[in-house]
């Protein structure tokens, strides 16, 4: 049976972040402060391509705090793209703890289908 599922994404787990980086060629991140513009922000950090200021996942509230000035310091896009990243490797970390597989097929709108094998079949 085929369900199709809308996930909104919160930042909890900082080994799925740490696989998300990886996945998308980035420096592994930190847990530390840093000077965003309007203030500081303590969290795990991930240094996005072309942003000025880093992102800061909250992992005990699930939260991102980041100040891209509306993409003038950041494109959306990257930002976008660690967030997809982090639930697909968050899905993958669940289900092969349930013992599942999961097979990935990106689609041409960008999109990553994910097909999670109950048990592990193929």
């Amino acid at each position: 049976m085929s369900h199709i599922v809308t996930i909104k994404t919160e930042i909890r787990d900082p080994i799925a972040v740490a696989a998300a980086c990886r996945r998308l060629g980035l420096a592994e991140p930190e847990h530390k402060t840093v000077r965003l513009f309007s203030g500081e922000a303590t969290g795990l950090t991930v240094q996005l391509p072309g942003w000025r200021y880093p992102v800061v996942a909250e992992v005990r509230s699930g939260k991102l705090r980041y100040d891209n000035y509306q993409g003038r310091w950041g494109d959306q896009i990257r930002l976008d793209e660690l967030l997809q990243c982090y639930a697909v490797e968050k899905t993958r970390i669940e289900a092969r703890k349930k013992g599942h597989s999961v097979s990935e097929r990106r689609l041409a709108d960008g999109s990553i289908k994910l097909v999670v094998n109950l048990g592990g079949a193929a």
